[in-house]
């Protein structure tokens, strides 16, 4: 049987495994740019644009959410995780096609910010994002329409 990807809008009741995947898939990272979130800090940042919410589901199991913000100029890839079991399989690349195959019909670019020990950004720049700045913390990356 093939696997299958599919989205589902995030529900409130879908909080305690977005809790569970922010921090299983994030502290690393977090850690590694200095940062150390409690439970609340990281719900937080899961409620921040909730409407634009995601669970990535794979073979109908959750284990993934994208938070796509959907602006006028352009779509920003808000959040982007992976259950960590689930790396390395192909499916962050094929969600970022499918968010890049989204900007192309609607002619935007696709914005990003990736924390500078994220190994994410990797995932990223095969897909064609260039970095176009960085903070102490991020890069801030673009995915231009192909011309």
């Amino acid at each position: 049987m093939k696997a299958e990807i599919s989205f589902k809008r995030a529900e409130f009741s879908d909080r305690p495994f977005l809790l569970a995947l922010r921090k299983s898939s994030m502290d690393k990272h977090l850690h590694a740019a200095g940062l150390k979130l409690n439970d609340e800090q990281h719900l937080q940042r899961i409620d921040e644009f909730f409407e634009e919410s995601f669970l990535i589901k794979y073979n109908n199991k959750n284990i993934g959410l994208v938070k796509l913000g959907m602006l006028t100029d352009r779509i920003h890839i808000r959040q982007l995780q992976i259950m960590p079991e689930f790396h390395n399989a192909g499916i962050g690349s094929k969600v970022v096609r499918l968010i890049k195959k989204k900007a192309v019909e609607r002619t935007l670019p696709v914005t990003l910010n990736v924390l500078l020990e994220n190994p994410a950004k990797r995932l990223y720049e095969r897909e064609g994002f260039i970095t176009e700045g960085q903070t102490e913390l991020e890069y801030q990356m673009r995915w231009h329409l192909p011309q």
